[in-house]
Order: C-alpha cells, then structure tokens, then sequence
C-alpha cells in the first residue's frame, strides 16, 4: 500500500512537502486529479498517479495546464472533488480557463495548486501568482509548514464547496522540497461517481449568461472576505506596539527573529495564510495596536499594498514598509539571517551579525553549469546541427526542456527562449524579419503542450524554417512523466492511445519531414543539411529514448568507450560535444566509464578513430 493511503489518523510521518500536499488531497477525498508535470510541483504528481493504480482515484497527465484545469472543472461541476495541479508558470497556461471558471463555478470542491519558484530554481521567471487571486477573485491559501500544508488542502476543499469557487492553494519551492513531521488526520472516501445537471443559463457563458455571474462572484468574494477574517491561517501571535505580517516561510523566519532577537515583549506578528480576499477586518484591528508595521514577504508587495490601503481607509498614519532599497528585495527568496537583520534595522533593534568566518584560504569551488547528461541523444542532434550550418548564419529559438540545456557553449543550442512551445512561433518571426536561417528545437512532451499551434501558423504563414522535434520518449527534465506520444503498454500500463507525433505533423500540412536516429551522426547530417536547404516549414523528428531512463529501467546499454594511444590530443570531442564523461588526466583526454553509455557519438567525432569500446575482459 502507497504511505500516503495508510489510515493512521494522529500517527506522525516524516514527508516532503509534496508528499504532504498530496496527503492532504487524500484525506479530503480526492476523486479526481489531473496536472501537467512542473517543478516544484511533481512530486504532488508522482504521488497521486501511484495512488491511483492503488485505489479510486483518477488521475491523468493532461497535454498541458489549461486542458488539466477544463478536465478539472468538469468534473467538479458534476459533484466530485478535483485537484489541479501546476507550477506557477503552469498558470498563465491555464489562465483563460481559470478567469471565467471563476464566474461558473464548481459543485464539488476545485483546489488548484500554484507552486512558486522564487529565485527560479527551475523556472524561467519568478512571478507571484497571489495576483491571480486577485485576478480572478478566487481565494487564496498559503502554508507556512509541511505538516500546515496537508491541513490547508484538505480544508481548501471544504472552503470550496462552501464558496462553489475553485481555491488557490499557492506554495513555494522551500515548501514543496523540504521535508517535516505531518501527522495524518482521518481519510474521507472518494465520491467517485458524479452526476452533471443541465443548467446552460448559470453555466453556458455568453455575454448575458455571464453579466448575471459576475454579479454573484463578487458577492462570493465578500463572503469570502469575512471568512479570510476569522480563518484559524490567519491569526496574531504575540503582542507588543511593533507589527509584522508575514506569510508562508516568511512567517517562519519572522518569528525566529523575534526570538533570537529577544523582543517577543515587543513584537506582535500576524500570520497571513489565507491571502486572498485578504482578511480587512482583522488586519484592521491589528493595525490599531500598531505604532508601526513591516510587512515580510517573498516576491511582490501584494500584502503591502493591500495593508496600506486598508489602513487608508482606517485613517491609520502608521508607518508601513515592507520592499525598499533599504529593506527586502523583490528579488529571490528570503533566508532566517536577511529577515532577522532587515527587521533589527526597520524597528531599531540591537543586532550583531554573526562574524563571516575567513574563507580566504578555501579555493573557489569548481563552476558546474548545466549540462545534457552522458549519451543523450540531444547532444549529438546539436552537434550535427553545428556541422551542417558552421557556415551560415542561423538563429535557433529553443524551449523548455532538457534541450535548454544546450544553450552553453560549445553547443551553443539556443539563441531565444520565452515560454513553453514558444518556439514554433518565434521561429516564424525570425524567419520574416532575420535574414538567416532559423532552426528551431522543441521536445515532444512540449510539442504536445503548445508546439502544435505555432508549427500549424507556420505551414498557414509559409515560414521559411526547419523545427527539430527532439523525442527522448518522456518528459524527462520533470521526471520521465508521460505525455501522448508515449507507448504506455512499453510501461506495463494498459488503457491509454499512443499519438503519432509524425502522422501531427504530418496532418498539419508540413510537406518535408524526416525521422533520424541521433547516434548515427552521418545519416542525421544528411536529413538535416536536406531540411535546412528546403523551402518552407521542414521538420526533423529525432528520436532517441533518454539516456537517464534507460540507466533508470535498467535496459541494455553499449559498452563504454574509452581513448585509445591514437589519441593526437586535438580534444575535438571535449571542445565539440562537452559530454560529462570526459575529463582530463596528466593532460590527456580519458573516459570515466561509469558515466559512459556507449553511444559511440564521441567515436564518430574523433579525427583519428582513437575513441573505441573498452574490450569485454576490462568491462
């Protein structure tokens, strides 16, 4: 049985926050829970897809996070409770479902979970998805705890269902990846069987269906509003005439620094856990005992601006800071020692900080960036690219995947990256304005996300451009995840289609495509050097299963390579394809065999053939 379906109400586990999101979810009778993977968030993922070959509940990997929420909402207007779950760019993905579903509603609870990356850890930006809320008019829940975190979700449903709203569960990456004590509470069993009633003028949204639904969300978010007031995630600890509102790990510092500080007879903090609506009438008497106010929290102003415009309309005069030059940055996340000495400066207390010890004599350590690991086949399709163009002019839009990676030099796989699947349509920009020729890079978990569009405006528009579809068979930068191109029956799992990345392809009108095998370097160069020299959209589909997952299921790999005497030295294979099995030896190029998968890329690119497979006896 999966850990998190054991029924041990008040016994204490050890869980990573994720585990204790999606713990949470089964406890409130989850029934129905679809995401599309995304760091910080897949963890809640991994662990609902297990749990559902073990019990009732449905789960799906949807094509993307808009798709996720409409199966999502769906099933919650037929009475049964649903999970939605995304990192916080996912959002924006889903965001022209999530604005109107808020005016339809939901019938059985609806929590969409929003999992921030401040100091994007692995994301392209680090925007605050509390404005969502606030977008929205949707309520907001934030945890501040691992074991809070299980507690939130399971009454996120509840408010749910009381408010027929979906509820924001917002979190970040220092809740989601850390770990703590969570002590289970009761299981609620899943109502699995739902039933949807007709009902086209509350749920049909045209322009006079959706007027009248507008007016009942507000209505909504000011019950919402006095809930936020009362709510047990908001509340006031401690007293003294200096105020500090935090929220989620902020919370956690703040209250640290009260302590070591030694001013806990000074200091009263109001913990902010359900931030949209945000709670006025308590806010309001807080700010009433106050003789001045530092609002701690990660990200935007959106708590401090929400407490300045409450205390305007108090008529309080108190000071109220919180983002500054002087005192927390917009930037990243926060750490115990920054919250401690920016509220020692802002209320004037006595603070050293900790002398820096002397690391003058430690060597800086060694710079690690991003790489493609050994044998992927990502590394040897760019290399190809590289050989087939080291004469032309190109620019090469990218995507979000493992392929990033390759944006570094001496692959140099990238020249332009905004979003998922942006670069089908960037690259028809480029191929209209730029007088070079564009080869874009895309993965097939991110084809199906939102490639698809931009390659059909493509063919429609006649771009000059050649999109190299790099199929690795998973979503592998998440966590080997599936997507609809792969063969689930390979995985032991019956019941799901397998969609045909070519025949897509294919059935949008793309006349020149062609399948490559990136470890065959030679056949590859050809395919790509005729789909860079056609005119129109080309596509190059390279298909070559991930090296991690196949290390992973333990398949059959190569032998490994190693360098022979012939070796002159030239290092083209370092300097060319960087692959992380090279290093240096008494200036020499060698092999570290337990990286190698024995692909044989490096042997095809050696000048003198003085890369070969280790013999059998020295395996």
């Amino acid at each position: 049985m999966h850990k998190l379906l054991q029924d041990k109400p008040s016994e204490t586990f050890f869980l990573l926050g994720n585990e204790a999101i999606a713990r949470g979810a089964v406890e409130a009778g989850v029934a129905f829970a679809a995401t599309y993977p995304g760091t910080p968030s897949s963890e809640i993922s991994l662990n609902l897809f297990q749990i559902s070959r073990q019990s009732d509940l449905y789960f799906e990997y949807s094509t993307n996070e808009k798709v996720a929420l409409e199966v999502c909402s769906a099933a919650a207007n037929c009475g049964v409770r649903s999970m939605c779950i995304m990192k916080h760019v996912g959002v924006n993905v889903a965001a022209d479902a999530l604005m109107t579903l808020a005016y339809v509603g939901v019938k059985g609870g609806l929590v969409i979970i929003s999992a921030d990356d401040p100091y994007m850890f692995s994301s392209q930006n680090e925007q605050d998805n509390r404005y969502y809320g606030k977008l929205s008019g949707l309520p907001i829940l934030e945890p501040s705890t691992i074991d809070e975190a299980r507690r939130i979700v399971a009454d996120a449903f509840e408010l749910s269902e009381s408010l027929q709203l979906p509820v924001i569960v917002r979190t970040t990456t220092r809740i989601n990846h850390s770990t703590g004590e969570v002590v289970f509470g009761n299981i609620i069993p899943p109502g699995v069987d739902g039933s949807f009633e007709k009902d086209p003028f509350n749920l049909v949204t045209v322009p006079a269906v959706s007027r009248n639904l507008h007016v009942k969300l507000l209505e909504k978010i000011v019950r919402a509003e006095e809930m936020a007031s009362s709510s047990e995630y908001n509340f006031i600890d401690g007293e003294g005439p200096f105020g500090i509102i935090a929220n989620g790990v902020s919370f956690n510092y703040a209250k640290d620094a009260v302590r070591d500080l030694g001013v806990g007879d000074r200091v009263r903090i109001l913990r902010i856990g359900f931030s949209h609506p945000m709670p006025a009438a308590l806010i309001g008497k807080f700010l009433a005992g106050c003789e001045k106010v530092l609002v701690v929290e990660e990200g935007e102003p959106y708590m401090e601006e929400a407490v300045r415009s409450i205390a305007q309309e108090a008529g309080y005069t108190l000071p109220i800071k919180g983002k500054g030059p002087d005192l927390f940055s917009r930037l990243f996340e926060f750490d115990p020692q920054l919250v401690r000495e920016k509220i020692a400066v802002y209320f004037g207390f006595s603070y050293t900080p900790p002398a820096k010890p002397d690391l003058s004599d430690i060597p800086d350590l060694p710079q690690r960036p991003p790489n493609l690991c050994p044998g992927c086949g990502h590394r040897a399709v760019f290399f190809a690219v590289n050989k087939v163009t080291e004469d032309m002019e190109v620019v090469k839009p990218t995507d979000i995947g493992c392929y990033t990676l390759g944006f570094l030099p001496p692959l140099s796989a990238g020249d332009f990256l905004i979003c998922m699947g942006s670069s089908t349509g960037t690259a028809g920009g480029f191929a209209r304005c730029a007088n070079q020729k564009v080869i874009s890079y895309i993965g097939d978990s991110t084809f199906f996300h939102s490639g698809i569009p931009g390659l059909i405006n493509a063919v429609f528009n006649n771009h000059d451009m050649t999109l190299v579809i790099l199929d690795n068979r998973t979503t592998a930068m998440t966590g080997h995840q599936p997507h609809p191109g792969v063969d689930m029956d390979a995985h032991g799992m019956a019941g799901y289609n397998r969609v045909s990345i070519e025949a897509v392809v294919r059935g949008i009108g793309v006349e020149h495509v062609s399948n490559v095998k990136p470890y065959n370097l030679k056949k590859c160069m050809v395919a790509l050097r005729e789909a860079i020299g056609y005119k129109g959209v080309s596509v190059v589909i390279a298909r070559q299963d991930c090296a991690l997952q196949i290390k992973g299921t333990k398949k059959a790999a190569g032998r490994p390579f190693t360098v022979s005497d012939r070796c002159k030295n030239h290092r083209t294979c370092i300097n060319e394809l960087a692959c992380p099995a090279f290093y240096l030896e008494d200036n020499r190029v060698k092999i570290d065999a337990a990286l190698c998968t024995g692909c044989s890329v490096c042997a095809q690119v050696c000048p003198e053939g003085a890369i070969v497979p280790v013999k059998e006896k020295n395996k």
